[in-house]
Formats: C-alpha cells, structure tokens, sequence
C-alpha cells in the first residue's frame, strides 16, 4: 500500500518551520530536523510551488505532516461523503434542541436518548427536527450511547457531536476533505467555550477542558495535540470496525482512548481548528472544578490502557537540575547546573547538525518550559511540597527569601503566562486563583485513579530521550513538555 499523501495535496508549511539551509528543515511536535537528499530537495520545491504531483513529493509530503513541519491542504471532493450525525444526550432537552437547529438538519441524525428522565420531552424535539430516537434502558455514559448509535449507522462518515455543543454552518463539509487521505481516520474541530457571563465561564472561555487551541496538527501521544475530544469528532466508520468502537468501562477518557488506538493501529488524525464548534462549560467554580476532578480520574485507566502515551511531564535532566537548585537558593549549585545546561543544548545542537550561535537563547528557552512544566506538575501532585517551600524555604535566612521566591515563581508563573496569553474577559486575581484551582482539581483527581488502580504511571515524570535519528529526521527535545493537556 502506498502510505504518502495523495496527489492533488497542497501543503501549509507550519509557522514554525524553519528552513535552516538547503537540505535541513527543523520544526514540528516534538522538534524535528529533517535532512533533505539531492531526490528530497527537489521534490521540497515541488511542495513549495504546487500540489502532490510525483512519488518522491508524495513521499515527502508525508513525512512533512506527519512530524509537523506542514499541514496537508486536501483537494476538492468531486462528490459528497455520506455522514451521519449521532449524538448521545441525557436529559439537556433545550440543548439538545439548540444543537439541533444549528445542525438545521443537513444529514440523517440519530439521538441516543441514554436513560434520561423527561424522554417524551427528547422524542418530541427528534421529531420536529426528523431525527432518528433511539432509547437506552439504562445510563451507561457517553461512551455506551455512542456506540448504540454507531450500531445503526451504515454512512462512510459518523459525526459525533455533544448534545450541549452548538455546531457551525458547515463544520462536516469543512473537515469531510481531510478524509481524502485514506490513512486519516478521524478529523476534529476546534471546540470554544460559549460566550460566558460568570467569573467561570470567562475561566473557561480560555481554558475550556475541550479546546486543543489555534495550531492545527496531527493528534499523537506526547505532542503538542496529544488527543482531541469526541465532543465534536468525524471518524471513518471502517476504522472504527477495524480497531473497535468506544470502551464502556470508561467514564472519562473514552475520546483519549479511542484517539489512542487509532493512532497505534498506524492511522492519521488530524485537529482542524480553523472549523469551529462551541461548548457549553459550567457557568459556578463547584461545577468546573467538578468536572475537572472526574477528568483526572481517567488518566490511571488510561495509563493502563497505553503506558507508552501518557506521561505528566517530560523534562531534560539539566534544566530540571537547573531549576531545582535554584528553588533552594543555592547560586553556586544553580551556576553550575545551568552551565551544564548550556553543554548538554550545545550538545544537543552540535548532534542535530544545528548552529549553535543561539544555544545561549535555546537554553533559555527550555528553561523556562521546565519552570512552567515543574509549576504546574507540582500543583497538580505536589502541592504539599510547593506549600511547604513557600511557608518555610530552606536554608539561611538569605537562602529561605531565594527559596521562597522561587517556590512563588512556581506556583504563579503557569497562571500568569496564560494570563497574558489569552488576556481572559477576568481580572488577573481571579483567573490566577481559578488556574491554580483548576490544576490542583484535576491533580486530586488524577491521583484518585492512581489509588483506585494502584499505578503510579500517571504522576511519574520521565526524562527526555538524547537526540536520535529517525529515518531522515533528528529528534531535538531542549524543552519540556507535557502528553496531556492536564484537563480531560
């Protein structure tokens, strides 16, 4: 089987593609450099000038997207894809009827009514807008519902969609091209927050548990879009016949999962953000944090499930050690272990064939991402710890005001970056407390799991791997990073 991207593809090189000279190419999730041969050169500038014409561009073309250094830019389809829509709803009859307008009845739409208590109420919004109702005796959650409804779709395409998400005019002809690609198995939109009224609300028009943000990508464990939800996803049927259909004994996780799986089995998915789809979050702090708790809990599952693809943070031994020295206040240790930094990035960038000019910058760089990574990881499943720094510090006098001052910078440095990130409708105060909150509800959540299933896989950090080649490309990792997004 011909595994590279089909001819007619056009591709959108990632903004954060750099073209470093003739033949090395490095970007992409994690970072990548690409060394291009005299076959590879030529068939770049094919790519840079016009579609997918030959096997060389075909082959490249494929690398290209797979690793993030382009987007792929599928032709027109010369005919329509065939999709039904289910969506899966306990009680939420007034959403249910908002989700169903928006959608204004473009394709066949099956309802999967899973024990709600008013179900006249539901069948009578089904029937005024032709929609097929079918009923579940019992709750069995989303994951259940959606197979229910899965078992009587016969179109190539199920979209999926929440029955408290509000869809876009034209969401599933937008996404509905990717699938030209006959390895991508399932495409997602960007999934915003409702416009909001309260101090939640605002939080979570920004930090909505379902919202991947603006870069598109290909979803893979351990990168920049290591899953996207399922509350508004198009999936190719057969690809749910070949690997199996949602896993019922997941309450929360059944979307990441699922992702997984299609990932492993050697298929493509691809998040498209410039399509948008919108959400309902909870509007009261008690709800939000709720239902971040109950996220968390799926990650032991979820680690069971695939103990390669999760991992709470990933981090370089030298700037972890960097950072850690400096949250005791001890500048001697802290110099040298970021002197060592230094080496250990001119090392990297010397293997990876790079310039090393700017290591001064790219270790700054990835010092900042593990102060922001360790941050949040500790508030998440430390917090005892990061409290104790802040009360107590270590040290003499002078050591304890650094040491406290560093364990501040921990705590309120991943708050404030996506403060100033986002610039939420929410005072500063706020958001930094609803952050905060935020991450300590699903670390709590998380390590639930962790008891309930006796695995520690979910909260243990690992160290990222020295660059390596692979195939044509380099492996750079000079940051930390995080495989999940910390919210589902």
């Amino acid at each position: 089987m011909n595994t590279g991207l089909p001819h007619g593809f056009h591709l959108a090189i990632d903004a954060d593609t750099v073209q470093i000279d003739t033949d090395t190419l490095r970007g992409g999730s994690p970072i990548k450099v690409l060394r291009l041969s005299p076959k590879g050169r030529n068939a770049w500038a094919e790519l840079r000038h016009g579609p997918v014409r030959s096997a060389a561009g075909s082959a490249l073309a494929r690398r290209l997207t797979d690793v993030g250094l382009a987007h792929p830019r599928p032709p027109e389809p010369e005919t329509a894809y065939s999709v039904t829509v289910v969506i899966p709803v306990k009680d939420r009859a007034a959403m249910l009827r908002r989700c169903l307008t928006a959608l204004g009845g473009a394709y066949p739409t099956v309802i999967v009514d899973d024990g709600s208590e008013d179900r006249d109420a539901l069948a009578d919004i089904a029937s005024e807008h032709s929609a097929t109702m079918m009923r579940r005796p019992h709750c069995g959650g989303p994951a259940a519902a959606r197979n229910t409804g899965l078992n009587s779709v016969s179109t190539d395409l199920v979209a999926f969609i929440d029955s408290d998400c509000t869809t876009t005019v034209g969401w599933i002809e937008a996404l509905a091209p990717h699938f030209a690609d006959p390895l991508v198995a399932a495409v997602a939109p960007r999934v915003r927050t409702l416009h909001a009224t309260t101090s939640a609300g605002r939080y979570g028009e920004v930090a909505g548990s379902l919202d991947m943000g603006a870069a598109e990508g290909r979803v893979l464990p351990g990168s920049r879009i290591s899953y996207v939800p399922s509350a508004a996803l198009i999936v190719r049927r057969d690809a749910l016949r070949d690997i199996g259909v949602f896993d019922e004994h997941l309450r929360y996780g059944e979307d990441v999962d699922l992702i997984w799986r299609l990932h492993e089995a050697g298929l493509r998915i691809r998040y498209d953000p410039a399509v948008q789809v919108y959400h309902q979050e909870p509007q009261r702090w008690p709800e939000l944090l709720a239902r971040r708790f109950h996220y968390g809990t799926s990650a032991a599952p979820l680690a069971q499930r695939h103990p390669d693809s999760l991992a709470p943070l990933v981090v370089h031994p030298w700037h972890t050690a960097t950072v850690l020295a400096a949250v005791t206040g001890r500048p001697a240790p802290t110099a040298v272990a970021f002197g060592l930094s230094v080496w250990a990035t001119r090392k990297a960038l010397r293997q990876a064939g790079l310039p090393t000019t700017g290591m001064l910058a790219t270790t700054g760089t990835g010092l900042q991402q593990t102060w922001l990574g360790l941050g949040r990881f500790m508030i998440q499943f430390a917090a005892p710890v990061l409290a104790a720094m802040l009360l107590h510090g270590s040290g003499r006098p002078a050591q304890r005001r650094l040491s406290r001052a560093a364990a501040a910078s921990l705590l309120l440095g991943t708050p404030l970056t996506a403060y100033f990130q986002h610039r939420p409708r929410l005072d500063p105060i706020r958001f930094v407390l609803g952050r905060i909150a935020d991450h300590a509800a699903y670390g709590a959540g998380v390590w639930a799991g962790c008891l309930r299933h006796r695995t520690t896989v979910p909260i243990r950090p690992i160290l990222a791997r020295p660059p390596r080649r692979i195939g044509a490309a380099t492996a750079l990792s000079a940051a930390s990073r995080s495989t999940m997004k910390g919210s589902k």
